[in-house]
């Protein structure tokens, strides 16, 4: 782990089968914040378990929302958290409406 740099856990449900959309999750979050975050975790849980951590603060809960997160929302709840003054790129554009 980077010294001194936030370690960012995903625990997810073995039961439901979500290690796949855990282990994505990880990927692009440590291809997006890769000189801001120490370690991404992966942790197996049960019971429709699926929650974002940054320490022991939780900044998604599918149990909480009723729903996974857009990864577009996750980098900035992530980013807001780690690298306020961090532009994301497109991801920090709003959604166009047809």
């Amino acid at each position: 782990m980077k010294e001194g740099l936030p370690k960012i856990e995903i625990e997810y449900c073995t039961q439901c089968r979500w290690l796949l959309r855990a282990a994505w999750t990880a990927q692009e979050l440590l291809t997006t914040f890769q000189d801001e975050i120490g370690e991404v975790a992966l942790q197996p849980g049960t019971e429709g378990i699926f929650e974002v951590r940054i320490g022991s603060d939780v900044l998604w809960s599918r149990a909480q929302q009723q729903r996974f997160p857009e990864m577009k929302e996750l980098k900035q709840l992530i980013r807001d958290r780690i690298a306020p003054n961090r532009d994301l790129g497109h991801s920090d554009r709003p959604a166009t409406v047809p």
